[in-house]
C-alpha cells in the first residue's frame, strides 16, 4: 500500500483534487461566528475542524467548492441575507490567505489557480431556499460567484421535492423548471444532490446543460435517499453531468444508516439539531458512541461506490465531493481534507489507471463547469421575470 499512497500523492501534485462540497463556512458561523482570528486556518485546526491550509495541501486539493449553505429552518429573507454572509465569509478567507486560496469563477480560473499553485476557491449554495423563490436572487447570487445552487436541502422548497422530505411538487414545479432554465441561462450549475430522484429527473429532463451532484453516492451499493439511483446515473452520459461521491458514512455504509437515525435521535432528545457539530453537540455525539459503537466506513467504502458509478455513468461522469466539515463522523482512514491521497491509493490497488483518476480527481470537475459556461455563452434569450405565483398559482 505504500507504494500505491506515494504513486497517489505524485499523480495528486499533477491532477489535484475538484472537492465538491466542504462545509467549513457554516463550521466557522456554527463555531465562532466568522471570528477568523479564532479559527485560523493558516494553522492546524484539528481539534475543531476537519479543514485547514496545512491540511488541505497534504490532501492534494487544488480546487473546493465551498458550501455556502444556510439551514432550511432559515426561511425567506433570513436565508438570504445567512447566505450572503457565508459568501462574505469565503471572500474574506481568500483574502486573508492569499499565498494559499484564490477566488475563482470559471474554469479558466481553475486553471489559472491550479498554474500558479493556488487552491482554487470556488462557491455553491446548498438550497434553493437560499433564493427565497426570486429568480433576480439567484442572479444576484451567480454575480457574487456562486457557480451551482443545490435545488434542495433536507426539506423540501415550494417548487422542488427533496430527497428527505414527503413529496409535494411530484419533482418540479412550473416555476423550479423555470428556475433549472434560468440557472442554465447563467451558467450556474445545477446541482441534484439532495433531492428527490423524481425531482433528479425532472432537472435531467429540462436541463441543456450538464449536472452535477456535488456530494452524492451510489443508491446501489447503499440503498440511502440521499443517494443516486442507477438510471439516473445512466443517464448522466447524455446529459455531460458529473456525480461527485461523497464520505458520509450514513450514505454509504448500510450498517451506518440505522445507527445514525439512533444517533440523531439522541441529538434532539438533549436539544440539539442533529446537524450541529460544535463542542457541545460533539460531546453528546462522544458519549452516545460510547456506549453505542459506530459502524466505520473507509476509504474501500467509498472506493465500492466509485468502481460502480464509474460502472454505471462511466468515468467521464463521476468525481469527488466529501462533506467535509459538514457531518459529525468520517471514515476512519478520510478523516479530514488530508485524506484523499488514502482514497487514490485505494483506487490504485484496484487497478484504476492514472489516466481515469486525473478525470476523477481534476478533469471531470473542470469540464463541467466549462460545459454550463458554454451553454450559457450561446443561450440568446433574457433574463426571466417570472415568480413562483405566476407560473404555479
Amino acid at each position: 500500500m505504500n507504494d500505491h499512497l506515494a504513486r497517489a500523492r505524485e499523480l495528486l501534485a499533477a491532477h489535484p483534487v475538484v472537492d465538491g462540497h466542504n462545509d467549513l463556512p457554516w463550521a466557522l458561523r456554527q463555531q465562532v461566528r466568522y471570528d477568523l482570528d479564532r479559527r485560523d486556518i493558516a494553522t492546524d485546526q484539528s481539534a475543531d475542524l476537519h479543514t485547514d491550509l496545512p491540511r488541505l495541501r497534504a490532501g492534494g486539493v487544488g480546487a473546493q467548492f465551498w458550501s455556502v449553505y444556510v439551514r432550511t429552518d432559515m426561511a425567506g429573507d433570513d436565508a438570504v441575507s445567512a447566505t450572503l454572509e457565508q459568501i462574505d465569509v469565503v471572500r474574506q478567507l481568500a483574502a486573508r490567505h492569499p499565498a494559499d486560496l484564490r477566488l475563482a469563477f470559471t474554469a479558466d480560473d481553475m486553471e489559472a489557480a491550479r498554474a500558479d499553485g493556488r487552491i482554487a476557491s470556488l462557491m455553491g449554495a446548498e438550497g434553493g431556499h437560499s433564493i427565497n423563490n426570486s429568480l433576480a436572487t439567484l442572479r444576484a447570487l451567480h454575480r457574487l460567484g456562486v457557480r451551482y445552487m443545490t435545488l434542495t436541502h433536507n426539506d423540501n422548497v415550494p417548487w422542488a421535492d427533496s430527497a428527505t422530505d414527503s413529496p409535494v411538487a411530484g419533482g418540479l414545479t412550473r416555476f423550479g423548471e423555470e428556475v433549472v432554465r434560468e440557472m442554465n441561462r447563467i451558467g450556474m450549475l445545477v446541482d441534484l444532490s439532495h433531492v428527490s430522484a423524481d425531482t433528479m429527473r425532472c432537472a435531467l429532463r429540462v436541463s441543456t446543460a450538464p449536472v452535477i451532484f456535488s456530494h452524492s453516492s451510489a443508491r446501489a451499493v447503499c440503498d440511502h435517499p440521499r443517494n443516486i439511483p442507477d438510471d439516473v446515473l445512466a443517464s448522466l452520459a447524455a446529459n455531460g453531468g458529473v456525480a461527485m461521491a461523497t464520505f458520509v458514512p450514513k450514505f454509504i455504509l448500510p450498517e451506518a444508516v440505522a445507527w445514525t437515525r439512533a444517533a440523531d435521535e439522541n441529538m434532539r432528545a438533549h436539544g440539539l439539531h442533529h446537524l450541529d457539530t460544535t463542542a457541545e453537540a460533539m460531546a453528546v455525539h462522544r458519549a452516545f458512541e460510547a456506549t453505542n459503537p459506530r459502524p466505520l466506513a473507509t476509504a474501500s467504502t467509498v472506493a465500492d461506490h466509485l468502481d460502480h458509478m464509474r460502472e454505471v455513468a462511466g468515468i467521464d461522469h463521476i468525481g469527488i465531493g466529501g462533506d467535509f466539515d459538514g457531518t459529525a463522523f468520517t471514515p476512519s482512514d478520510l478523516a479530514d481534507v488530508a485524506g484523499y491521497p488514502n482514497l487514490i491509493a485505494e483506487l490504485l490497488r484496484r487497478g484504476w489507471s492514472e489516466g481515469d483518476l486525473a478525470k476523477l480527481t481534476w478533469g471531470n470537475a473542470v469540464r463541467v463547469l466549462r460545459a454550463a459556461e458554454s451553454v450559457a455563452a450561446a443561450t440568446t434569450r433574457g433574463p426571466s421575470n417570472a415568480t413562483r405565483e405566476s407560473l404555479d398559482g
